[in-house]
């Protein structure tokens, strides 16, 4: 199934995909159909109780392609940072570009939801506690880089820099989430190409990892990281990243506001 959090008639709503449209939950509204355009889509994620905020977790360099794209070779243990939650954003928003920059990169990304606390998971059983997938796109800018393997803070968790949905695909209805197609277009063009197949560290492999030090909580977001192919994305562009059978995530690269 395919679920979706929107905006609409001054509320927030819980949705699924049914038709080509999407179907209300909302109790006043159950059953009620909206199409895609009526709508303001919003990460696909639950809110998190009061005082716990969501953890992100991200990698670098996992697939090792775009290792080498950038000069390195592929890590021996996950490189991992972590992002805050205002960083994220949904389907068909704006994500602000400083003014200044030369090169701010999509990273189009696989986003693996937990489902149920995972702590001390062995890797058999990892995806026993994964409740979905979802597209995310990791956008890096790169002028604030200090050092390639470790991104600090301003090139990474910036807020609107983290466009995710627009659907949350239960778990179960992704087969082998090791072997999806990804890709990335610019304005339409065609400008990355992969699979999660190449990614140097497997979902199973990751959950493990982070569950040995740090426990996970229902709602909690890893995202894995990104093949090859990234180029800068200026002002007006529109960025779509894709990931078979999860779904087509579109992002506008605005301006920064004069302050």
């Amino acid at each position: 199934m395919k679920r979706a959090r929107i905006a609409w008639a001054g509320a927030v709503h819980d949705a699924v995909e049914a038709g080509g449209q999407l179907e209300l939950l909302t109790p006043a509204y159950r059953g009620r159909r909206l199409g895609f355009d009526e709508v303001v889509w919003l990460p696909p994620l639950a809110p998190m109780p009061p005082h716990r905020p969501r953890t992100v977790l991200a990698l670098g360099l996992n697939y090792a392609d775009h290792a080498r794209e950038l000069a390195f070779k592929p890590p021996e243990e996950p490189l991992a940072f972590a992002k805050g939650e205002a960083s994220l954003i949904g389907h068909r928003a704006h994500t602000v570009r400083p003014a200044g920059v030369q090169n701010m990169h999509y990273e189009c990304e696989l986003a693996v939801v937990i489902g149920r606390e995972a702590k001390g998971v062995k890797r058999a059983d990892a995806y026993d506690f994964v409740a979905g997938y979802t597209v995310a796109n990791d956008f890096a800018i790169r002028d604030y880089l200090e050092n390639w393997y470790r991104p600090n803070l301003r090139v990474k968790n910036r807020d609107t820099c983290t466009p995710i949905g627009p659907w949350l695909v239960d778990a179960a209805d992704v087969p082998d989430p090791m072997a999806l197609k990804l890709q990335t277009t610019v304005d339409g063009k065609l400008t990355q190409s992969g699979s999660t197949a190449d990614m140097v560290f497997d979902l199973p492999t990751l959950i493990e990892y982070f569950s040995s030090f740090m426990t996970l909580y229902p709602g909690d977001l890893i995202l894995t990281g990104t093949p090859d192919g990234v180029v800068d994305c200026p002002v007006g562009a529109v960025v779509v990243c894709e990931i078979e059978g999860i779904g087509a995530l579109q992002t506008t690269m605005v301006a920064q506001a004069n302050s």
